[in-house]
């Protein structure tokens, strides 16, 4: 009787939950805030700067941080630079040309003279989706250039860290130089008598905060940004010690006097031309 049932034809099957999920949700078209676990409408997202109802901060691309604020036709791009293989570290130069066709971007750093709310300025944006925005040959270069062109212009420089990492370690101890490089730069800035205004975000981290981003004379974060130089995970392990809760978010850091303020993202552009105003009134 039962030989009866076996090998028959399968009429339907049941596909797995995770497929009706992606369907339900699609890529292009929903994401989950990893804060409250939300989905999205992208649209809807777009609208609201990035930003959850919850308050998390998506990261956002340099050139989308850029139109937020100033005229993207009034910025006037520094020439462009492309990193080479000091090390002929193996799949680098595959991985640099696959960063630069997602992103549009030569390298990490988009830097160039702008003006916000009306007051001129060098800014510098880091973007994350350029190889988790680490800091190459490239990116030191750039960030010098510009903090040379601005001591030059006597002008005031602003980095946005844009979601920067630590050195590149394709380019092994090359990378680890542009720490030292950029530092020199933001003091020879500073004693010229400029202005250096730092913005962190999520993440700002390793060589990137070690160096440059910590250096600014008024350091400020967008909420809920990770800051520090090894990551909260690691220095638990490395400690055997349990983390003060909070630690090495922007709110830790402002409490503990490692920055100045935490501002949010629709009111950067505001507060960041505002300083610089003021900085302008008083030179």
């Amino acid at each position: 009787m039962l030989s009866a049932f076996k090998g028959k034809q399968k009429y339907m099957t049941v596909k797995p939950q995770e497929d009706a999920a992606r369907r339900e949700f699609p890529d292009n078209l929903w994401t989950r805030c990893d804060l409250c676990g939300k989905m999205i409408f992208n649209k809807e997202l777009e609208k609201e700067a990035f930003l959850c109802a919850c308050g998390h901060h998506f990261r956002i691309s340099a050139r989308r941080r850029l139109a937020m604020l100033t005229d993207p036709k009034d910025f006037e791009e520094l020439p462009p630079l492309v990193a080479a293989d000091p090390i002929a570290f193996p799949g680098y130069a595959e991985k640099i040309e696959q960063a630069q066709a997602r992103t549009g971007l030569d390298d990490a750093a988009l830097i160039g003279k702008a003006a916000i709310l009306g007051s001129p300025c060098i800014l510098g944006i880091i973007d994350f989706s350029f190889i988790g925005g680490s800091m190459g040959s490239v990116v030191g270069e750039q960030l010098v250039r510009g903090f040379e062109k601005a001591a030059a212009e006597r002008l005031p420089v602003v980095i946005f860290s844009g979601g920067g990492g630590g050195a590149r370690m394709h380019e092994g101890i090359y990378s680890l130089m542009q720490m030292a490089k950029t530092a020199q730069a933001v003091g020879r800035h500073s004693r010229a008598g400029l202005l250096y205004i730092s913005v962190l975000t999520h993440p700002t981290m390793g060589g990137i905060y070690a160096s440059f981003a910590s250096l600014g004379d008024i350091i400020l974060a967008e909420p809920g940004a990770l800051i520090g130089f090894a990551g909260p995970r690691i220095v638990e392990e490395t400690t055997r010690q349990r983390l003060p809760e909070g630690f090495q978010t922007a709110e830790y850091a402002l409490e503990h006097g490692m920055i100045d303020a935490i501002v949010p993202r629709t009111e950067l552009a505001d507060y960041v031309g505002r300083l610089l105003a003021w900085h302008r009134q008083v030179n």
